[in-house]
């Protein structure tokens, strides 16, 4: 059994309360997603439940962890840089779990995640793998050392559609203790039995959690019924206030309106009027006292509100956005040979989405899409990388990013659209380094809308946007005027928003 008891995190910046009193237990058969909007303290509590170490720079802590004995295994977000340094084969030879498995169990291993037999012992840097390698091999090592607890921040990121029933597998038939993070929506459907969900409500002023053992898509709609429910029995209450209240006005007026005119002959009426008056009073008390009990209007996380383009975004239907024709796709060091024969015709607002197996090239291909089209002058284009690191500016702030110039009229718009997209006014000034992987997102939203870009090339555009804002963001790009070129292995993603989508293969793109 795994057991939290009144845990409190507060983050040192801004001394704001990111989870407040939480307490959960988890005991073996637990398949538990953590859900919240980008920056409410989701891989902060993974963090702090694996080594309280990893969170001290930025964030205070108070509460219990009970392990009983578990053993815990963490799978973090991105991987350290000494750990990029090492070859495939020094980076298992770190593992206790490999040097004990046998050849057989490897070799299976390896099939499984359709790897072939002597990936371990490679001599490939982990930095040159794909992303979705790095999550393979991660999750690898991690099943290696047979931990009874699983610590997994965003597993499914990056990885192919083959790799991501896979780990549905793995999580469904893990017989303890899962607790994960993830983006993909369709992930956490089929496989969590319990939900915690971590809100900031009254603009991030307040912390609140939900843990719900219920599958997830149930907890929705149980919470989308209850809010609703409460939604209307607030608004009877309010009604029913409102009659009584002026119910109460009348007869307020009238007794007092009746003492400022009885006659000073008439002591007896007088002293009905003012039992009456009495009596009135008691009874506004009376209101006051229940207004106590009246039901509250829900509380909710505000949703992000935006609008991704614009007239100024429309791409006429005949304008040919690019006609590519690649004899040979390499690895960016030139020493690999990924793919041949790529052919890509784009014309119009098309909205296009290449998919394919980790390590086919899809990046090194939309990394040189990118290179084409962001030269070009009769379009706009705007390039969202996979790792926004490439691209983004650590040492500042949002606001200084997206407003080089400075002026203060152009700071405030900014500073609006950011508060648009759930930001607050300390998380503005906070420098970018210190932001979730979905609020750095959010600041190439808002870059490709105030560009007036017409072209968007997206690399995982969704892979760090919650399943509570994924329905959000699908919406924008999906009514976006201009074009898009994305890669995605989000299901969701490519059936609500792509119009076509292409695999890449040895042989180009079908």
């Amino acid at each position: 059994m795994l057991q939290i008891k009144n845990l409190t995190l507060t983050h040192k910046k801004d001394n704001r309360i990111i989870l407040s009193d939480f307490s959960s237990s988890f005991n073996d058969g637990d398949k538990a997603v953590i859900i919240g909007e980008e920056g409410n303290g989701k891989s902060t509590l993974l963090k702090w439940i694996y080594d309280k170490e990893l969170i001290t720079t930025y964030c205070d802590e108070d509460g219990t962890l009970i392990k009983s004995g578990e053993k815990l295994a963490y799978l973090p977000q991105e991987m350290a840089n000494e750990l990029l340094k090492l070859s495939v084969y020094d980076y298992f030879m770190q593992s206790d779990g490999f040097l004990s498995q046998s050849p057989k169990a490897l070799s299976k291993i390896a099939k499984d995640f359709g790897l072939p037999d002597d990936f371990y012992y490679s001599e490939q840097l982990m930095e040159t793998l794909s992303g979705g390698e790095k999550i393979k091999v991660s999750l690898i090592r991690l099943l290696l050392e047979e931990p009874t607890v699983l610590l997994l921040d965003e597993p499914s990121n990056d990885i192919d559609t083959d790799t991501l029933c896979l780990l549905e597998n793995i999580i469904n038939n893990f017989k303890h203790i899962v607790i994960f993070i993830s983006h993909d929506e369709v992930l956490i459907e089929n496989t969590t039995n319990m939900v915690i969900h971590l809100e900031q409500i009254k603009r991030k002023t307040e912390s609140r959690y939900t843990v719900a053992r219920l599958p997830y898509l149930q907890y929705m709609e149980e919470r989308r019924r209850d809010f609703n429910n409460q939604e209307r029995a607030a608004e009877n209450d309010r009604r029913l206030k409102k009659i009584r209240d002026e119910k109460l006005s009348r007869i307020y007026k009238s007794v007092e309106h009746a003492q400022a005119t009885i006659s000073r002959r008439d002591p007896a009426g007088g002293r009905l009027l003012k039992k009456k008056m009495h009596a009135v009073k008691s009874m506004a008390h009376r209101f006051e006292r229940e207004e106590r009990d009246l039901t509250e209007s829900p509380e909710q996380e505000e949703a992000i509100f935006f609008k991704l383009g614009d007239r100024n975004s429309l791409i006429p239907s005949g304008k040919t956005v690019i006609e590519l024709e690649l004899p040979k796709l390499y690895t960016p060091d030139n020493k690999v040979l990924l793919a041949e024969n790529i052919n890509l015709n784009l014309r119009g607002p098309e909205k296009i989405c290449i998919t394919g197996k980790n390590g086919s090239g899809k990046t090194s291909l939309i990394h040189k899409i990118a290179e084409i089209l962001l030269s070009r002058t009769d379009i706009k284009a705007e390039y969202m990388p996979q790792n926004y690191e490439d691209m983004l500016k650590l040492d500042i702030t949002p606001v200084e990013y997206l407003c080089p110039d400075g002026s203060k009229e152009e700071r405030t718009k900014i500073r609006t659209f950011l508060g648009s997209l759930n930001y607050t006014s300390d998380e503005m000034e906070h420098p970018i380094s210190e932001l979730s992987g979905g609020q750095k997102a959010k600041i190439f939203l808002l870059r490709m809308s105030i560009s007036k870009a017409n072209v968007l090339i997206l690399d995982e555009p969704t892979r760090n946007f919650s399943p509570l804002s994924g329905p959000v963001i699908r919406r924008m790009l999906r009514e976006f005027p201009g074009a898009i070129i994305s890669i995605s292995h989000d299901r969701k993603y490519i059936e609500e928003v792509c119009d076509k989508v292409y695999v890449l293969t040895k042989d180009g793109l079908r």
